[in-house]
């Protein structure tokens, strides 16, 4: 008897036949699985995709290979992703950047953040923060916020890209407070942290998990964290929300995806494998050390919170007219 894998090589069974009778799932996954990260490596998005590889695979039963694909706020990367064949072999790390900030601060994006992806699952939220250069002459937010306003333009700020969060934040709190820094944007947030440690800017937007190490290292300065609350690895710094600045005050995400039309079976086979990898103590505390929370929600669940993250951007960006200009 002719078997169905052996019609599906001739043409005459489509991926969508072998994915609804189950056939799809039991061969998948036969090869190495690539984990595209949209932002250059030393960000928050490369560290958590790093954690989480080597146990995903495990739980695969194949390996998974992380591959940096920077540039524009995480747009490049995006963009390939969403022009990926929908097997399985490829699937990206979504974030706020990518499926909500830049999108919505971008008209000419080439993707549809609601419609060109499959969600799988938020792998974690991050709180973010704005931190310094120890240089800088404040070290607390009331003296931050009066040394910006004193000298409007004097300073920079690093992002990890144009219409990433940490522009999109940092443009926002620019507008409540009436400040001005100049956006010096770059490949991903371990180049930007790289230059605000190295002084050449000395103000970033950032992760958390990034920026914590150089915080505690003391290359770094935290002024105000966007969190729930305070945090127990920074007590001693406020939230946006206690100085005011509530609309700031949104965690990140870093979670799974796959191209438009990825099969449900493959879907669940990634989703089971990530909840998997994340029972595992050691790697959830890998992941929670970096100051993130462990998410793990279901396609159904991460696919309404990127809708909700996109239609808040939106939001803000009508709001305070930001542009890319």
């Amino acid at each position: 008897m002719v078997s169905r894998r052996q019609l599906f090589a001739c043409g005459l069974v489509t991926a969508s036949v072998l994915a609804s009778s189950g056939v799809w799932a039991q061969a998948y996954p036969n090869k190495v699985i690539r984990l595209q990260v949209p932002f250059a490596p030393g960000g928050t998005t490369d560290i958590v995709a790093r954690v989480m590889s080597e146990p995903l695979g495990k739980a695969l039963g194949q390996s998974v290979i992380v591959e940096n694909r920077a540039g524009g706020g995480g747009v490049v990367g995006a963009s390939e992703l969403a022009r990926a064949a929908p097997d399985g072999y490829i699937l990206g790390m979504a974030t706020v950047s990518t499926t909500a900030a830049n999108p919505a601060i971008n008209p000419k994006i080439p993707y549809d953040t609601l419609n060109d992806f499959t969600p799988i699952t938020n792998i974690a939220a991050t709180p973010n923060v704005i931190a310094v250069h120890p240089s800088f002459p404040a070290k607390d937010y009331k003296g931050f916020l009066a040394e910006l306003k004193k000298n409007p333009g004097k300073y920079s700020y690093a992002s990890s890209g144009t219409g990433g969060i940490g522009h999109l934040q940092t443009e926002l709190f620019k507008s409540l407070t009436g400040t001005f820094i100049t956006h010096i944007p770059y490949r991903g947030a371990g180049p930007a942290l790289n230059d605000t440690i190295g002084g050449q800017v000395m103000v970033i937007f950032d992760n958390l998990p990034s920026a914590l190490p150089h915080i505690r290292a003391g290359r770094l300065v935290p002024i105000v964290v966007a969190a729930p609350q305070r945090l127990s690895v920074l007590p001693d710094v406020p939230t946006f929300k206690e100085v005011g600045l509530e609309p700031v005050n949104r965690m990140a995400f870093y979670g799974l995806i796959g191209p438009k039309g990825l099969p449900k079976d493959v879907v669940n086979k990634v989703y089971n494998a990530t909840r998997t990898a994340l029972n595992d103590p050691a790697v959830r505390k890998r992941i929670e050390d970096t100051g993130s929370l462990i998410v793990a929600n279901t396609p159904e669940q991460f696919t309404a919170q990127i809708k909700a993250e996109f239609e808040v951007y939106k939001g803000v960006v009508a709001k305070q007219k930001l542009t890319l200009n």
